[in-house]
């Protein structure tokens, strides 16, 4: 989920450890077509903040490799940012940090005769076999907890909501006042 193609695969390979040495983790990659391709990169600190000044300095660190390695053939441009408040939901632990939270989560397969799911993140745990699984409280149904096999998630993000926006105004006003600027303050 991390990366969809064998080229994104590639890149993270490469990329990851230059992430990891520079303090960050990487959430999402994709490299995209068009005239121009475009490499996005998402990722964070591993306290769960990317702020401007984070997203340039891996910029700089990934771009020094990607000019060393040339792995891409062609021009590309590089876009690195920070997952956003509704974020895409990549790796097992994603799912249990944002626990309680709502989410939309599509599958590579049907399970419960559909591949698309909207609700309530209910945590991970291990089913059988040692697979790991994600739990979801299915939108319309608060009884029923539905464990599906992390490996079977193709795409997953958290959904835009009040409790969501909440969190986020609450994250954005603890740190501007760890920054010591007035949170009252437009930016």
């Amino acid at each position: 989920m991390r990366g969809r193609t064998t080229e994104d695969r590639g890149l993270l390979e490469l990329l990851d450890p230059v992430a990891e040495s520079a303090g960050y983790e990487i959430v999402r990659l994709r490299l995209m077509g068009g005239q121009t391709r475009r490499l996005q990169i998402m990722a964070e600190r591993p306290d769960g903040e990317m702020v401007v000044e984070d997203c340039a300095r891996l910029s700089r660190a990934i771009s020094e490799v990607m000019d060393a390695a040339d792995p891409i053939s062609g021009e590309y441009t590089l876009e690195v940012s920070s997952p956003g408040i509704d974020r895409p939901l990549t790796r097992l632990k994603d799912f249990e940090t944002w626990e309680g939270y709502e989410a939309r989560i599509e599958l590579d397969r049907v399970a419960e005769g559909r591949k698309r799911f909207k609700g309530e993140l209910a945590g991970i745990e291990q089913g059988e076999g040692g697979v790991w699984q994600v739990g979801v409280n299915l939108e319309g149904d608060a009884e029923t907890t539905l464990f599906i096999p992390f490996d079977w998630v193709l795409e997953a993000k958290l959904v835009l909501n009040d409790a969501l926006m909440k969190l986020g105004a609450e994250q954005r006003a603890a740190r501007l006042a760890s920054e010591g600027a007035d949170p009252q303050d437009p930016e």
